[in-house]
């Protein structure tokens, strides 16, 4: 089995250590391929960066050569995950919901702690589209950029972990998302500071898509994901 892990922004050692969380609860015989687009931001933070990131993500898919069984999309938040399913029939799931998901199976309410507070309202809209908002307690932002999540880990580790335990005993939260494919490999040290379930949405993903690919599961063309229409294009993809 083959799943592409994509990164949203073009930051190389993001997509590395996104690649290494996904391999890390890989099952033996899965084989992880970390893509980074070819083009958008250093650092996806907004609507605009989302949506650049949603066409470098899919442009990225579209150019891998080999045969794939599932596609993850890394960006929490993000937009383009439709995209990604009417393109391909393959499995495609999105960090976001993954992890959302996933907290719902281990506490009856759960919060995501994310990185500025201006992607708060992103997340907050991609749990509701995908009609997983009902249980959220909270969407908390750290205050820390997604870069910083390399610059300075140990503050990173703080702010977050201080945003986990206000959760837990503020808004009643059961379990903790964390909010941004950079803070992976975070989940333990934040369990630690809060004692409650905390689910990175990268490795949830793939636990997600290889079930998805072992039980045989596609994406439904029938509708909504259908292909695109063939048509005329113009200046696209651009030079």
């Amino acid at each position: 089995m083959r799943i592409l892990v994509v990164n949203v922004n073009t930051t190389t050692s993001i997509t590395e250590a996104i690649g290494e969380q996904a391999a890390s609860v890989a099952s033996p015989g899965t084989e992880i391929v970390p893509l980074t687009p070819a083009f958008g931001a250093e650092s996806v933070e907004g609507n605009y960066e989302s949506y650049l990131a949603a066409i470098a993500v899919m442009e990225a898919v579209r150019a891998y050569p080999e045969p794939f069984d599932a596609i993850v999309q890394a960006g929490y938040g993000e937009h383009g995950r439709e995209g990604l399913q009417e393109l391909f029939d393959v499995p495609v799931v999105d960090i976001t919901e993954a992890a959302a998901s996933t907290a719902q199976f281990v506490g009856r309410s759960y919060s995501v702690v994310t990185s500025l507070d201006r992607t708060v309202p992103l997340i907050e809209d991609r749990l509701h589209a995908a009609g997983l908002s009902a249980r959220c307690a909270s969407v908390r932002a750290s205050g820390m950029a997604v870069l910083d999540l390399e610059r300075d880990p140990q503050a990173a580790v703080d702010a977050i972990a201080e945003q986990a335990v206000r959760a837990v005993r503020d808004d009643r939260a059961e379990a903790i998302c964390l909010g941004c494919g950079g803070m992976s490999g975070l989940a333990e040290r934040v369990v630690e500071r809060t004692g409650v379930p905390v689910i990175d949405g990268v490795t949830a993903a793939v636990t997600i898509a290889e079930s998805l690919v072992r039980l045989g599961l596609k994406t439904s063309k029938v509708r909504t994901y259908a292909p695109p229409r063939p048509k005329r294009m113009k200046n696209w993809p651009p030079a």
